[in-house]
């Protein structure tokens, strides 16, 4: 069975099965690749009293450090592994933030703001970090964040780009690298953003970062 036709409850499994372990020395692995976090969480237009959430929370790493940067900001998380949640979790009391984070267990493309966080209204911000490269259903889960975002606030997403700039080697080894973890850059996915921008559904500012080995793409979704 391929990922793209696993059922939402074996998708969550087999996120487990993957994070079970690595949840424990992610954070530490990870800064050496995914490169670009830091520079969204500067770049992210947030006001006091928003409500914000970032999909595929992981480790609730991008999280805690926007909850210290926007103390009048309440942050929300959802992941599809609930071992990584639990690690969040962890996280996110041993920094005393658990009264401006909140967690839930739900699929991207499933996210609901009310059945989810229960919440009375929309999103004011959402993003993306790292994590739509890994979601299968990346279409269904653009969908849904506009869906469940409020009319003229913005999508956010950091990941991997093309690396166009870099020896054929580094590409290569790269792709090797990331298919380890399930990992897939996909050109298709920045052209479902250039279709949601010429169906009037957002605006889109992409911008390249380290010779476009990852690209940040703001897409703000339009007024009413």
């Amino acid at each position: 069975m391929t990922t793209t036709t696993m059922k939402p409850a074996e998708h969550a499994e087999k996120m487990d099965r993957i994070y079970k372990m690595q949840r424990h020395f992610y954070d530490v692995t990870r800064k050496y690749y995914l490169l670009g976090r830091d520079v969204l969480i500067e770049r992210m237009a947030l006001r006091p009293g928003m409500k914000v959430l970032e999909i595929g929370c992981g480790t609730a790493r991008n999280l805690i450090a926007l909850a210290r940067k926007h103390p009048q900001i309440q942050f929300y998380g959802l992941d599809a592994s609930r071992e990584m949640l639990a690690t969040a979790q962890a996280k996110i009391d041993a920094a005393k933030l658990t009264d401006r984070i909140t967690l839930k267990f739900c699929l991207a493309e499933e996210l609901d703001a009310k059945r989810t966080f229960d919440l009375d209204a929309p999103f004011d911000a959402m993003f993306f970090s790292y994590s739509l490269s890994m979601i299968p259903t990346w279409r269904e889960s653009l969908d849904a964040a506009f869906r469940n975002l409020k009319p003229g606030e913005f999508v956010y997403s950091v990941d991997f780009w093309d690396q166009q700039e870099y020896p054929g080697i580094f590409r290569w080894a790269l792709v090797k690298w990331l298919d380890l973890f399930h990992v897939k850059h996909r050109p298709e996915l920045l052209e479902y953003m250039n279709d949601l921008k010429n169906r009037g559904v957002c605006s889109l500012d992409l911008s390249g970062l380290y010779g476009r080995y990852s690209y940040i793409a703001s897409m703000r979704s339009k007024m009413v």
